[in-house]
């Protein structure tokens, strides 16, 4: 799906590989990824450095689209889990 939206297979190899190489993505990428990283494993403890990282560099309109996403995306993510969903591509 990201290829669809521009994303360059290199940067998709690298996510795939849990690597954040600051020559691939933007410092906006980069804090959203980390974001997403967040709040998908305990989106109760996010730290309010985290927060404040994405308020420097998202509106707050911005901030709650990517949330909604993150959300959306592990509800799918554990849905197709439960049920053995195979990915298809």
């Amino acid at each position: 799906m990201a290829k669809r939206f521009g994303v360059s297979e290199e940067s998709v190899e690298a996510l795939l590989k849990g690597q954040r190489n600051p020559e691939l993505f933007s410092e906006r990428e980069l804090v959203a990824l980390e974001y997403a990283e967040a709040v998908t494993k305990a989106s109760n403890k996010v730290s309010d450095e985290l927060y404040r990282k994405m308020k420097d560099n998202f509106e707050d309109e911005e901030i709650i689209e990517i949330t909604c996403l993150i959300g959306i995306f592990n509800y799918f993510n554990r849905f197709n889990n439960a049920l053995q969903v195979d990915i298809t591509k």
